[in-house]
């Protein structure tokens, strides 16, 4: 699926985007709908990676957290040292843990 998001994205004018219908179309014109949530999800990974940025009222939107309707196209620079920053940063993160208190 990675191959034909980039692919189709990849095909578009600068600063264009593709619906998640064409990219599911393209990888499987005939049951394109049982594909929909394949597109989604791998599409996440690749914005998570800075390779494609997903789009919700023409505006970049954080892979982890949008919903409904949405659409892709290849990152800009800016964009894409973002999300590998935000990357980074999660894989850093400290866990905080609540530490017990001793009972009396």
């Amino acid at each position: 699926m990675e191959a034909v998001i980039l692919e189709v994205v990849g095909k578009l004018p600068a600063g264009k985007s593709a619906s998640s219908e064409e990219v599911a179309r393209a990888a499987d014109p005939e049951g394109w709908r049982r594909v929909t949530g394949h597109v989604r999800a791998t599409a996440r990974g690749l914005a998570r990676q800075g390779r494609l940025t997903i789009l919700r009222h023409g505006k970049p939107a954080n892979p982890e957290q949008f919903k409904g309707v949405y659409r892709l196209r290849l990152p800009t620079d800016n964009e894409r040292d973002l999300a590998l920053a935000a990357t980074a940063a999660a894989q850093v993160a400290p866990i905080e843990v609540e530490a017990e208190t001793p009972e009396a």
